[in-house]
């Protein structure tokens, strides 16, 4: 609906705006509560609980098929601010990586980070979800120059790294 309505003001009345659509995103600040957060964050805190109590084992929902898209979040406000000076279009634009991963494989990725070496059990009673979610992000190279600094691991261990130095008002937040 944004994405017709902005089109039908810049016709209309020469509005020159834009629209984004960003992958998931993640990084510093993320919310890390179990009831509420996203993927990388859930399993962020997930990893640190188990180690914390010596548990064995993690189990997630599914069987960790399906595949996402990240894009760390300093990557999408340079994005955004590219977009913002450099691109007059009414095309949509999606900003990503263009990279995507399962979410068994992010599940190890984010464990080796955290130093959890327990087991990834996989409940596949529970839903998997969408079995993908990958973008085309060639638009925004193309048209502003877009194109993420963060592979997905630089990304992590700086996410990681705020984590565990923030812990302590995480832990007051959501613990």
């Amino acid at each position: 609906m944004m994405l017709a309505q902005s089109q039908a003001y810049r016709r209309q009345y020469g509005v020159h705006s834009i629209v984004l659509f960003p992958v998931n995103l993640y990084g510093p600040r993320d919310n890390f509560d179990l009831e509420t957060s996203h993927v990388i964050p859930a399993l962020i805190r997930k990893c640190a609980a188990a180690k914390e109590a010596g548990q064995a084992a993690i189990t997630l929902w599914g069987d960790g098929s399906p595949t996402r898209e990240f894009l760390y979040v300093e990557d999408a406000a340079e994005g955004i601010l590219l977009a913002a000076e450099q691109y007059e279009g009414d095309l949509p634009i999606n900003l990503g990586t263009g990279e995507e991963v399962s979410i068994r494989d992010l599940a190890g990725l984010i464990a080796a980070e955290m130093g959890f070496t327990g087991e990834i059990q996989w409940d596949t009673t529970k839903p998997n979800g969408q079995p993908r979610r990958c973008l085309d992000v060639s638009r925004a190279k193309q048209l502003f120059g877009f194109q993420a600094r963060h592979g997905l691991r630089d990304g992590l261990q700086k996410t990681v790294q705020w984590f565990h130095d923030n812990r302590q008002a995480i832990r007051e937040l959501h613990f």
